[in-house]
């Protein structure tokens, strides 16, 4: 059989939907966090940094709350939170109002990273959306928390089924 669309034409209609393009987007995202993170010699990932980030606003969240802070489902924080223990970044401490709960925390070596990694990050924001001019990253970064806001019942659909 042959194909009566050219491939480039079925490539433009995939290269255009807004899923393919947030997917892109978010791999040059990881692949620049890791690599600014990598010259720093700093083991921190995307999902790690996100976790310590929550947890220092919001210190002695439990797990579930910490999910929905970062946007990760139980199961793979509940990994996450893990490693981060084993690394030392944080501690887990029973919850004073409810002894059977868990309450997080970040340790003074997770205090000590994150100082190091925030202004990592907050200097690799730009590059992220590079080719767009200031105006331009202001509004998309608008758009996509609009987006973000209107769906964010979806997000939380898979964690609960």
């Amino acid at each position: 059989m042959q194909r009566t669309t050219p491939m480039s034409d079925l490539e433009l209609e995939i290269d255009t939907q807004p899923a393919t393009l947030i997917r892109r987007l978010n791999q040059i995202a990881v692949a620049r966090f890791t690599s600014t993170m990598s010259a720093a010699q700093l083991d921190l990932t995307p999902v790690q940094y996100a976790a310590l980030s929550a947890l220092e606003a919001h210190p002695g969240v439990d797990q579930a709350t910490l999910a929905t802070h970062v946007g990760y489902d139980r199961a793979t924080l509940g990994k996450v939170v893990e490693r981060l223990e084993a690394k030392t970044l944080l501690i887990r401490e029973v919850d004073p109002r409810d002894r059977r709960a868990r309450c997080l925390r970040i340790t003074q070596n997770g205090a000590q990273l994150l100082s190091k990694v925030h202004p990592l990050v907050e200097a690799l924001q730009p590059r992220i959306l590079d080719g767009l001019t200031a105006a331009e990253r202001k509004e998309l970064i608008r758009l996509l928390e609009k987006a973000t806001r209107a769906q964010f019942s979806v997000s939380r659909e898979t964690e609960q089924a």
